[in-house]
């Protein structure tokens, strides 16, 4: 077989596991993006080249372009090779994309080829994934969702950790989203993914589920954070079964408060957080809020937040979204434990 080999999107997905290597041949900021999930980046271009020759192409001419671009993606190839690829055995099998058209992917390919790795290059490039990630997000494998639901604090998020610990299937949202999924969700020094990286990692974790078996979900709305929750996906998830987690008001106080640590360190963070919800419930009562979160009477604070506004807001979208809410299967916690979610999680995942 001549290698390099150009293969379509179809023939490569299909596969995608079984390359050694998957590289990303374009620059730093499109990688940062989004990429296929498991790739790694080593630009024939960085941010800077690939800036200068965009510029003199459309300023002066495509060739002087192509000349001091050729130069760059030359060097460039010689670094990665020297500082990336010596170590990699004959049979080493790599699958090379760039953007769309592969004069940078082609250019990586045909010299790790010649050195005779069986090279394979991704015609169409990322922009050919891209498509197909869509219309594999629009079109959703038979999954069997279990949607986990429950008022804020009651341990959903710790309970898919554990769940996933002892080997169950679970779609971690809000793991994957990198927030917690309310006004005081952002976690801190951890920003959020692109969307369309987001989009990435979802597809990724769906690809590689058992439709046999179940997937656990946390009830999420249609955004978290500033992510959109694809649409097929957001439909799967509001038709499945419902679990209903119970914990006591004074343990989901216990919990945020350790959860939300970050806050209670910070009043100022917090307060700057609650402003969000003046329209909500008027500028009296955030002030109250300040006041307590600046006097340290955290406790209090955590509990009338859940009364006042995470508790009435998640009742009424749950009972509004999920079709099988009225007929969910009751679980409750009696401790926030690690035995205790330890317990539970065995007792919907047997094994």
């Amino acid at each position: 077989m001549k290698y390099p080999l150009l293969l379509g999107i179809d023939a490569v997905l299909p596969e995608l596991d079984r390359y050694d290597s998957i590289i990303d041949v374009r620059s730093p900021d499109e990688f940062a993006e989004d990429h296929i999930p498991g790739a790694i980046n080593l630009p024939v271009l960085d941010n800077e080249e690939r800036a200068r020759v965009g510029t003199i192409y459309k300023q002066q001419s495509p060739f002087e372009a192509k000349k001091i671009g050729a130069a760059l993606v030359a060097r460039n190839i010689g670094m990665h090779i020297e500082q990336q690829l010596l170590d990699k055995p004959r049979d080493w099998k790599p699958l090379i994309y760039c953007w769309r058209g592969g004069n940078r992917s082609g250019s990586m390919a045909t010299v790790l080829s010649r050195i005779g790795w069986p090279v394979v290059q991704l015609d169409g490039g990322y922009k050919a994934y891209r498509t197909a990630l869509l219309q594999a997000l629009d079109q959703l494998p038979p999954l069997q969702f279990r949607a986990v639901c429950g008022t804020t604090g009651c341990g959903k998020s710790r309970l898919l950790n554990v769940l996933e610990s002892i080997g169950a299937q679970v779609l971690d949202l809000e793991g994957i989203a990198v927030h917690r999924g309310s006004v005081l969700g952002n976690v801190p020094d951890a920003p959020q993914p692109p969307q369309k990286w987001f989009e990435s990692m979802l597809w990724d974790k769906l690809r590689h589920f058992d439709p046999a078996l179940p997937v656990f979900v946390e009830s999420e709305s249609k955004k978290v954070g500033s992510l959109r929750v694809p649409d097929a996906l957001m439909e799967a998830i509001r038709q499945a079964p419902v679990i209903s987690l119970q914990l006591s008001h004074e343990k989901r106080v216990q919990l945020l408060m350790e959860d939300y640590r970050h806050f209670i360190a910070d009043p100022a963070a917090l307060n700057r957080q609650l402003d969000c919800l003046v329209k909500l419930h008027g500028r009296a009562k955030i002030d109250a809020w300040h006041a307590l979160a600046n006097s340290g009477q955290m406790a209090q604070l955590v509990g009338e937040l859940l009364v006042d506004h995470y508790d009435p807001a998640y009742l009424k979208s749950i009972e509004r979204n999920f079709v099988h809410y009225p007929r969910a299967q009751q679980v409750e916690l009696a401790d926030i434990t690690p035995d205790a979610f330890l317990a539970l999680a065995r007792q919907l995942h047997p094994g």
